[in-house]
C-alpha cells in the first residue's frame, strides 16, 4: 500500500464556536476513555488491510486535540507507537487552542515525533474573538504562539477574514501581529455560513466583503517573507504543511476516529461523527464508515484538477493526462477558457491559477466541477 499519511481525529471541544461545523461535541464524563479505546478498536479492524504503515505525515485535529489532558496523550502516543513506523524525518502535527494549550501538552509531544504545532488563532483582535464565540483572548493567544516556538516546535496559525462588521484596519492589525510574533505557516479561511451552526441564519450581507483582505494579504505576506503555496496558505521557506500537501496532490491517507474521512485505494469514506454511532459499529467488529464512494474517471480527473489548482505551482500537464487521458485535459482547458487569461496562466508545462485567479477561485473550481 502506498499510503504514508495518517489523520486522527479528537471531536472534543470545551464550547462550539459560533461558526464551526466540524464534528465535535463536549465530552461527557467517559468519553476520553471511549474514544481511546475504540480507536484502538478501529485501529484493529484496519490492520488487515492496511497492514503497518511506515508514515510520512501524522495529523491529530479537532475538534480540539488539546481538551485532551496529557496523561490521555501518553496512552495515545504509545497506541500509535505499538501500530505504525515514522520515517526519519516525519512531520506530526497536532491542531490546539490557545486557551486549552499547556505545559504539560508541549512536554509530551516534544518528548515524542510531534514537530509541529497548528494554534486556532482566528483573529488577534478581542471584540472579534468573543464576536465568534472563542474562548480564548488575543494575549492568550500570543502566549501560546511564544511557548510552542519556545519549545522548538515549527508554529502555524489559522486565521478567519470576512467577519460580520470586521473592519479592514482589523485585519491588517491581526495580520501584523502574526507576522510579528514569529509564526511560521499562517492560514487564512474566508468565513462560510455553514447549515447547523449559530451563525446559519446570518443574513450573508452582514458579513464583510472577503476580496479586499484577501487581495491584501496576498500582497502583504510575500514581502514579510511567507510565500503563497496554496490558496489559503502562507509559509515560510520549508515550512509548507506536507500533511495538506499530499490532500491536494491526491495521495492516499489513512482517517481514524469519529468523522474522520480517508483516501484508499481510490476509495473516499468518512466515518461515523458521533462518538456513539462510531463506538456502535466498532462494538460489532464493523469499520464505523457512514459513507464512502469510488469516484468515475470523468469526476475524479475534474475534482483533481480543482484540487491541483489550488496549489500555486498548479498542474503538470504530463501527469494529469497520464492518469486521465488527454481527453480530460483538453475538457479542463475548455472550462477554463469561459475565464480572462489574466485568472489563469496554461502552457505546454501545465496550468496555474495567477494571484488574481486565487481571488476568484471558488468562481472557477464551480465551472470545472
Amino acid at each position: 500500500m502506498s499510503c504514508r499519511s495518517l489523520y486522527i481525529h479528537i471531536p472534543f471541544c470545551e464550547r462550539k464556536c459560533n461558526y464551526c461545523a466540524f464534528e465535535s461535541a463536549v465530552p461527557q464524563s467517559g468519553d476520553f476513555e471511549l474514544w481511546l479505546a475504540m480507536l484502538e478498536g478501529e485501529l484493529s479492524l484496519r490492520a488487515a488491510e492496511v497492514g503497518r504503515l511506515k508514515l510520512s505525515t501524522c495529523y491529530f485535529g479537532g475538534g480540539t486535540p488539546t481538551v485532551l489532558p496529557a496523561a490521555l496523550w501518553e496512552a495515545l502516543i504509545s497506541l500509535i507507537e505499538r501500530n505504525f513506523d515514522f520515517e526519519a524525518e516525519a512531520e506530526v502535527t497536532v491542531e490546539a487552542n490557545p486557551n486549552s494549550l499547556r505545559a504539560d501538552h508541549l512536554l509530551a509531544w516534544r518528548d515524542w515525533r510531534v514537530n509541529r504545532v497548528s494554534i486556532g488563532v482566528q483573529s488577534f483582535d478581542d471584540a472579534e474573538l468573543e464576536q465568534m464565540g472563542r474562548l480564548h483572548s488575543a494575549r492568550e493567544a500570543l502566549c501560546a504562539i511564544s511557548a510552542a516556538l519556545a519549545a522548538g516546535f515549527s508554529v502555524s496559525g489559522d486565521f478567519i477574514f470576512g467577519l460580520p462588521r470586521q473592519s479592514f484596519k482589523n485585519w491588517g492589525r491581526t495580520l501584523h501581529e502574526a507576522v510579528r510574533c514569529g509564526l511560521n505557516h499562517i492560514s487564512l479561511y474566508q468565513l462560510s455560513l455553514e447549515e447547523g451552526t449559530p451563525w446559519a441564519a446570518l443574513p450573508p450581507e452582514t458579513l464583510a466583503d472577503g476580496y479586499p483582505p484577501y487581495r491584501w494579504a496576498q500582497w502583504y505576506l510575500p514581502r514579510r517573507g511567507y510565500a503563497q503555496y496554496e490558496v489559503a496558505n502562507f509559509a515560510k521557506e520549508w515550512r509548507e504543511s506536507r500533511h495538506n500537501i499530499n490532500y491536494w496532490k491526491e495521495g492516499e491517507y489513512l482517517g481514524l476516529g469519529p468523522g474522520a474521512a480517508g483516501y484508499l485505494n481510490g476509495l473516499r469514506y468518512k466515518n461515523f461523527g458521533s462518538l456513539k454511532a462510531y463506538a456502535e459499529s466498532i462494538y460489532k467488529k464493523e469499520l464505523p464508515i457512514a459513507e464512502n464512494e469510488r469516484l468515475p474517471r470523468e469526476r475524479a480527473a475534474r475534482e483533481a484538477a480543482v484540487l491541483g489548482l489550488r496549489m500555486t505551482e498548479g498542474l503538470d500537464r504530463v501527469d494529469f493526462a497520464e492518469r486521465y487521458g488527454e481527453n480530460e485535459w483538453a475538457s479542463l482547458l475548455a472550462a477554463l477558457r469561459k475565464f480572462p487569461d489574466e485568472l489563469y496562466t496554461a502552457d505546454e508545462k501545465g496550468i496555474r491559477l495567477t494571484k488574481k485567479g486565487m481571488r476568484v477561485a471558488n468562481l472557477i473550481w464551480s465551472e470545472i466541477i
